[in-house]
């Protein structure tokens, strides 16, 4: 009976759809100053890391766990009424 439990478990776990989402962010601001640091990467546009790092130091990089697929309605744009 443990037998068969376990792989009713094994198979409903198998079944679960289970994807991999990509950061939907293309940009980070490295924060480093060479010694350690922080890294956010949660921009849409290089202009909004930009004006992160300008006041504090820094810079802009693609963030590398980007790879250019939407990922669902987080960057949809707004549909047009009629």
């Amino acid at each position: 009976m443990p037998a068969l439990f376990a792989a009713l478990v094994l198979l409903l776990l198998g079944a679960a759809p289970q994807s991999a989402k990509a950061d939907p962010y293309p940009w980070c601001a490295n924060l480093s100053d060479g010694f350690g640091g922080a890294r956010n990467c949660y921009f849409f546009t290089l202009e909004q890391c930009r004006a992160t790092v300008s006041g504090i130091g820094g810079f802009c990089e693609p963030n590398p766990f980007y790879d250019g697929r939407p990922l669902g309605n987080e960057r949809r744009a707004p549909r047009r009424r009629s």
